[in-house]
This record gives C-alpha cells, structure tokens and sequence, in this order.
C-alpha cells in the first residue's frame, strides 16, 4: 500500500507542477529515451550507454524469439516496406517501352547481320535522355559484356533489351519470392514454396483445365523438383539464389503462354499434362487404393523390370508409413529414375547401391545388385552374362581414382553414371547396354547393295 499511496503522491505532485507543453519533436525524443531505458532493464543489460555507440553504429540485429511476437511483427513490416521499396526502383511496362524508343532513336547505322547496333557513343547518349532507374544498365562493363564481333566495336541494340528486360525480370521475381521468405533468411521452406506456387496458379493459362480437386496434387508434384534437384541435402530449405540460378522457374512460368506447342508441353515437368501423367501412373499402382505404395505395387513401375533387390533397398532407405510408401517420396523416387544422368539423381540412387553407407562401391556391392539381373535373365531362359565380364566393363567406363572402388564423384565425373546405374537395377536397360552393337540406327542410309 505504502508503495502505492507514494506513486499516487508523485503523480500528484508531477501535475502539480504544470510544466509547460511540449512539443512534438521534446515529445516523441523523450518517449524514445523512456523506450530505451525500459527495454535495457527489461534485457538486462545497459548496451544503450555503452560509448562505442557514439562511433560504431549497431550492425548486428538478432532474430526475435518465437515469443516476441511484437519483434517479429515489427520485423515483418520493415521487411514488407524494404521490398515495396524495391519494387518502385524497377523499370515499369511504360518505361521499358520508353527505353526502346530511345533505343531505336539513336541506333547507330549500318546493321550488322539483319540487327541494329548501337556504338558507345550513343549508348551513353541513351543513358542521358533515361530516367534514373536506368542508370545501372548504362556501364561500360555492360557494355563490354555484350559486345558480340562486330568489326566496328558496337553492340545489339536488341541484346542489350534483352538484358534489361531480363535483369529486371530476376529482380521483380526475387522480390515475389521474398514476400514468401517468411524467415527473411533469402530462402524459402518447402511450405513458403508451396504458397507461392498455390498463388501462382491463376497466372498460368495452361493449368486452366485443371480442376482445383487437383491443385494441391500439382503443387506437391512442382514443389518436389525444385527440393529433389535444389535441396539434395534434405535441409527441408532452398536458397531463393538458387531458385533464380535454375531453369525451373522458366520453365513453369511459360506456362503462361496459351499457345504452348503439345511436344513442349509433354517435356515440361510442371505442365498439366505432365503433372496428370505421374499422378495417374501413381493411382495405377496403388492396386488397393489406399494411397500409398506396397513394394510389390512398385516392382510394377515402367516396364516392370527393376529387380527386387534394388526395391527392398529403395523402401528400406527411403521415407515409407508402415512399410508403404506415399506420393511425395514416390515423386522424388520418379524424378530420380526420369533424370539418371543429373548428379542430384545420381546421388539418390548411388545411396541405394551403397550398402554399407561406405561411401563408395566395390566389387561386392557390383555383384551384390548384378546377381538380381542374371537371376532376371534366368527367369526368362536366358543365359546370364558373367559378373567379371560386366564388371571389367563398369570400371573401364568409370576410370576410378582408386582402381579397387567407385566414389560418387567418380560416377558423375565419368559422364556414364546413368548407364551403369541401368546396369545394376533394371532389366530392360540392362538389355538395351548388352545389345547395342546390333541395334542399327533408323537414320542411316540404306547400302545400295542390299537386296
């Protein structure tokens, strides 16, 4: 009560005094001196009154805790506004349009092969009747970097559109992905990628036919290129650099174009007709319809000829629920076996040859994997090839560092890494690699002499 009735007394006497009003500049300078003093005592510490703050300035901020939900909200919003900032510094529809005009003004004759030039003298002449936010592209690193052969050392006034248009289409893309860089770390988790694609969706003119039963189908199937390929480390995160490095996002943004032609459409993994094709081939499997993937409903995987070693081998070091295994493992399962020849695919499928997780194969693990194909062989009365002949062969194609074992490494660096792995775990390419000196290529002309 006594500390009461005396806090009560204080704020009497404080009115009492009838300061004068003050104003707002006094105002808003002594309520951010009260901030700081509160918020030391609350930390702890005294770092406001430490004197190297009146030379250095205070370059290391931490990231709030969970519970500082007020830091966070702060931080969200300061980030928010550094991006809308950002945003306005890009070129508009307008301007680009502008550029070119000043361009295709002051273009520097005679052409050279079919295209306009530019010399650097007008180039800086374009640079003076631009607008500010053009004057990043007018350096002469620019435009040294374009420069393309021509004898009287000018460069395309289309490339350097080009590279303008390009340039600020990564920055406006950089600045769409950060919004969903939730953690404003510059990457995004696999739910921030999810989000973005989810609200991408509408924009893409292609996935009009789609029903929205679907959507979440197709997002799990784009979103699992981008980790299979960008995260093969499992870090369950993907640098938005990387993001932008890749052709991925290229890809499923032409999307767009309503006049796609159909064999680019079958090729593109994020296309409707692509995304339709691996969820139906996943339905056709689950024989039993409950969702997830047995074992022996993947042996049936393409044309049914991956041995059953290499399964056992896929379910025991793969992610499974009660020994089946669900639509995104057997998504990264699909992309690994639809891109043998990439290093991420590679590597998944060299950790399945591994055994022993050693780091490396030797001759055990060659027969181990091979003895499933002569078995194969055995089944449909054929002669099994021998082991030592088959193994001669791999570690001639590899050329190893070590002449005893193949590394990851040795594998990719090779350039054979998806024909060997074919060797080991699937019948058919196993036959394909066994028969293809008798295999003649339709596109040679026939010998004139043949009857």
């Amino acid at each position: 009560m006594t500390s009461k009735q005396e806090l009560l007394n204080a704020l009497k006497s404080y009115v009492a005094k009838k300061r004068p009003v003050k104003t707002t500049d006094e105002m808003q300078e002594e309520e951010m001196e009260t901030f700081k003093k509160l918020y030391s005592k609350w930390k702890g510490t005294d770092e406001f009154n430490n004197s190297s703050y009146t030379v250095i300035p205070k370059f290391y901020f931490k990231l709030p805790n969970e519970d500082e939900f007020l830091m966070q909200k702060l931080r969200e919003e300061a980030r928010a506004v550094f991006l809308q900032r950002r945003s306005k510094d890009l070129l508009d529809n307008e301007e680009l349009q502008n550029l070119w005009a000043t361009l295709d003004k002051h273009h520097t004759p005679p052409p050279f092969r079919n295209e306009q030039m530019i010399n650097y003298e007008d180039f800086l002449k374009v640079a003076a009747d631009c607008p500010p936010k053009c004057k990043p592209f007018f350096k002469a690193s620019v435009y040294a970097k374009l420069l393309g052969g021509d004898p009287y050392g000018r460069i395309s006034v289309m490339h350097f559109f080009n590279y303008v248009m390009r340039k600020v289409w990564l920055h406006q893309t950089r600045i769409g992905l950060s919004l969903y860089d939730v953690a404003g770390l510059g990457y995004l988790r696999e739910n921030d990628l999810e989000n973005y694609i989810y609200e991408l969706i509408p924009t893409l003119t292609q996935l009009d036919q789609l029903d929205k039963s679907f959507h979440s189908f197709y997002v799990c199937t784009a979103v699992r290129k981008f980790f299979f390929f960008l995260d093969p480390m499992r870090t369950g995160k993907i640098k938005i650099q990387d993001i932008l490095a890749c052709s991925f996002l290229d890809d499923l943004l032409e999307l767009r174009d309503d006049d796609l032609p159909k064999d680019v459409q079958e090729s593109n993994w994020f296309s409707a007709h692509s995304a339709l094709r691996v969820y139906g081939q996943y339905l056709n499997l689950d024989v039993d319809h409950n969702g997830m993937l047995s074992k022996e409903e993947l042996a049936k995987y393409g044309t049914g000829t991956l041995t059953g070693v290499f399964l056992n081998r896929v379910f025991q070091e793969c992610l499974t629920y009660d020994g089946e295994m669900d639509y995104k493992t057997y998504l990264d399962f699909v992309l690994a076996l639809e891109n043998r020849k990439e290093p991420q695919s590679l590597q998944y499928i060299f950790r399945l040859l591994d055994i022993q997780n050693k780091g490396h194969l030797n001759v055990f693990d060659l027969n181990f994997f091979f003895r499933a194909i002569q078995e194969q062989m055995k089944m449909h009365s054929t002669e099994p090839v021998s082991f030592d002949d088959i193994r001669n062969e791999i570690f001639d194609m590899v050329k190893p560092a070590d002449p005893l074992r193949i590394t990851l490494q040795d594998l990719i660096r090779s350039g054979q890494g998806d024909t060997i792995i074919g060797i080991l775990i699937d019948l058919n390419t196993f036959w394909a690699y066994e028969n293809r000196e008798v295999v003649i290529p339709s596109n040679l002309p026939a010998d004139d002499n043949e009857v």
